[in-house]
């Protein structure tokens, strides 16, 4: 049996979802939302905002983020995944390095609106391919990444495709062409490293679009690879260059509906790389210490091996970055919170200060040589002062992560803040209302309606 065929199986034998696990892929959707709403009101989503005033002329069945109206299933999964991934805020399995709510809620989203189907079977398929997804990113742990690909992007297609045919009522042999057809439209490269290009920003969106337009094609017939996976030209030899994954990832799907990778998926409390955030971390625990910016002579951070080469290389790039180019840089990301005291928002969308720069210019890295990174991503500073002293911080692994799960307190209040930048307060209730009330709802129209509400009002 292929791969594709026997997460097609399992997909059809296993249950509903236990009633903590859906509580889980309701929080992480609701989270997804959240940023993809506050997207929508920055700059670094304008791109998306005009691309979905045109689209939307036409209309649709799906929602589309910041919009009044509606679009075509698609087009909307395109621009919602494009609006979660913007401001680097949406949420990552460490483990797997991908973030999967940003492609696999908008497809979800779009896909289970335009087929009207339950609440449950929403959560259903959105959570059990999210499994799928991290499983391949755990039988080829930093592969792809290696490779030049974010899993996010050419997995992400794939496991889109997945949740397109699910919800589209698609059977077997279709749903499996689907997942075939996808892997032709896989793509997603790390080149926008070069000056920080929002066109990171597309590949959980493509992804999705990918997904939908994969199982409309297996819908009207198109056929695609049975070993779209483990093939001599598949994900894992052409992607990862790992021709031994596939047999690894076989080995995962043995408990796909009994063991929930999706509980150790990460919540990102700043809106920048997740690589970055227990240097943030640290750098916080500095200030606190009583360090003070012009007091340090040098910083030197201890950097895991494979984070190294998208926080820190080039590093003389890195230590006048600014914009959102400065998403990716240690030095800069971390004179932020020395210097400005926190890491937000604004903080990508105005100049850089030249005190920032300035001790981004007095820092360097080195390997962390006894990193447990990509289980744990996890960080060291060590800084010394003018007065002589020295201060050595460790964070183990970042807030958020499974190892220090965050708080439900701590997930609403950014839920609520994201929403807060174009919402009213009754909206974002009506909006959290609408996600908690999923595993119980006959269709998605009550979610739909309060996600247009605060668009609508705004154009009224």
């Amino acid at each position: 049996m292929s791969l594709t065929a026997e997460i097609v199986s399992r997909m059809a034998a296993a249950g509903p979802l236990p009633e903590d696990v859906s509580r889980t892929a309701q929080y992480h959707l609701l989270d997804a939302i959240g940023v993809g709403f506050a997207a929508a009101t920055a700059e670094v989503g304008s791109a998306w905002q005009l691309y979905a005033k045109q689209v939307s002329r036409h209309g649709g069945p799906a929602t589309v983020f910041g919009v009044a109206g509606g679009a075509s299933p698609a087009d909307a999964a395109l621009i919602n995944g494009g609006l979660i991934h913007s401001l680097e805020f949406d949420d990552t399995h460490t483990g797997s390095i991908v973030h999967g709510s940003a492609v696999l809620a908008a497809a979800a989203l779009a896909a289970g609106e335009a087929a009207g189907v339950s609440g449950a079977e929403f959560l259903r398929s959105y959570t059990l391919w999210y499994e799928v997804l991290i499983r391949i990113g755990l039988a080829a742990a930093g592969g792809f990444q290696q490779k030049g690909f974010q899993l996010t992007s050419v997995g992400g297609a794939l496991a889109a495709a997945g949740i397109a045919a699910n919800l589209k009522g698609l059977d077997a042999a279709k749903a499996q062409a689907a997942v075939g057809i996808a892997l032709s439209q896989a793509s997603g490269v790390f080149e926008f490293l070069s000056n920080g290009s929002t066109v990171k920003s597309m590949h959980p969106g493509w992804a999705a679009h990918a997904g939908l337009k994969a199982a409309d094609l297996a819908a009207a017939g198109l056929t695609g690879p049975e070993t779209a996976l483990e093939g001599r030209f598949g994900l894992f030899r052409v992607f990862a260059g790992d021709p031994q994954a596939a047999e690894r990832f076989r080995g995962l799907l043995d408990h796909l509906g009994r063991v929930w990778h999706l509980k150790e998926a990460a919540y990102k409390f700043h809106p920048c790389c997740h690589y970055l955030h227990p240097f943030i971390e640290a750098a916080g625990e500095l200030s606190r210490r009583g360090v003070v910016p012009n007091e340090i002579e040098t910083l030197e951070f201890g950097v895991p091996a494979g984070a190294a080469s998208i926080i820190c290389e080039p590093w003389e790039e890195k230590c006048v970055a600014e914009g959102h180019h400065a998403r990716w840089s240690l030095p800069v990301t971390v004179a932020m919170q020395l210097v400005d005291g926190s890491v937000t928002l604004d903080s990508f969308e105005r100049p850089a200060s030249r005190e920032v720069h300035a001790l981004a210019a007095r820092s360097n890295w080195v390997v962390l040589e006894d990193s447990r990174f990509p289980a744990r991503f996890d960080a060291r500073i060590r800084c010394r002062t003018t007065r002589g002293a020295e201060h050595v911080i460790r964070i183990d692994d970042v807030y958020g992560n499974a190892s220090r799960p965050p708080s439900d307190e701590d997930i609403l209040a950014k839920f609520r803040a994201n929403l807060g930048r174009s919402a009213t307060p009754a909206e974002t209730a009506a909006i959290l209302e609408a996600i908690l009330a999923l595993p119980k709802a006959d269709d998605l129209r009550a979610l739909s309606a309060a996600l247009r509400a605060p668009a609508q009002r705004n154009a009224a």
